[in-house]
């Protein structure tokens, strides 16, 4: 049960379930019809790949992490031991060969663009991650792709609708990314990776994580503006827009490492309320 919990663990869940629920958004936005069994079939396949690529991604970024994580978060499933290194690229393995599964009896320009997340994905866990900010926005790219994939699931256009939704994903996981930077400063720190806290200090970090996060608050009306979406997508962003509000405030106030970390939580809760409005507007 302990091995089991581990697995799960390394490839957090929530973030899968989300980045695979982003990819039905995506193909929402396009006034899916959800109800023909075809249609749910290749966004079941959506899903599966979405999710399953997400998780090898952060399989692969644990085990390159496994030393910094045995400072910053020794309780993680490799430096506590749950989990093995050689198990953990295993996994990491057989979910890729999954995704990309999935992907091929979707179609074949989804399989295009889930072998560029991947690409990006492990690129960002290589050598990105040491660069900082940059890195960030390798990781916000990935979390944006899948708006972009669940359109292709449906049609082979690019939807300003889509645009938008990714736009608003990319800057909130940014302004999350920087945050992050702050939780893990002094791991990242002894192994020489320049996030915005090492190579500028904490409260520089807190003012740039604040500034994505406004910016993607602001960033929210024009859906509304530009009656993209329905009344329904107004309540849902709205919580989303106060709380990325509230988070910029109490970070600025105070941006310690046990803060940083609680703020980075609650952006996961307000990126998710975020979701559901997309998936409450989205077009009939």
């Amino acid at each position: 049960m302990t091995k089991i919990s581990g697995f799960l663990q390394l490839i957090r869940p929530i973030n899968c379930l989300m980045i695979g629920f982003s990819v039905v958004v995506g193909a929402l936005l396009v006034g899916t019809e959800v109800s023909h069994p075809y249609v749910i079939l290749k966004l079941l396949f959506g899903f599966v790949t979405a999710f399953t690529l997400a998780g090898a991604s952060m399989v692969i970024n644990d085990y390159y992490d496994r030393e910094i994580d045995g400072i910053n978060e020794p309780g993680r499933p490799i430096p506590s031991g749950r989990v093995t290194p050689r198990e953990s690229l295993i996994f990491a393995a057989v979910l890729t060969i999954l995704g990309f599964l999935a992907a091929i009896f979707t179609n074949i320009l989804c399989l295009a663009i889930a072998i560029i997340a991947w690409i990006i994905s492990v690129s960002y866990t290589i050598k990105g991650k040491s660069t900082g900010l940059p890195g960030n926005f390798l990781v916000s790219t990935c979390v944006a792709i899948p708006f972009f994939y669940g359109v292709y699931i449906i049609v082979e256009r690019i939807e300003l609708t889509s645009v938008l939704f990714a736009a608003l994903a990319f800057l909130s996981n940014t302004g999350r990314e920087v945050t992050k930077g702050i939780v893990d400063v002094q791991g990242d720190r002894a192994e020489n990776v320049r996030t915005i806290a090492v190579s500028y200090g904490e409260r520089t970090a807190v003012y740039v994580a604040s500034a994505f996060y406004l910016s993607a608050a602001f960033l929210s009306s024009l859906p509304i503006l530009m009656s993209l979406v329905s009344v329904w997508f107004i309540p849902f962003i709205a919580l989303a827009d106060i709380g990325f509000i509230a988070s910029s405030i109490f970070l600025i106030h105070n941006h310690s490492r046990e803060n940083a970390r609680r703020i980075k939580n609650l952006a996961l809760v307000w990126m998710a309320l975020g979701l559901l409005a997309f998936l409450a507007g989205a077009p009939s």
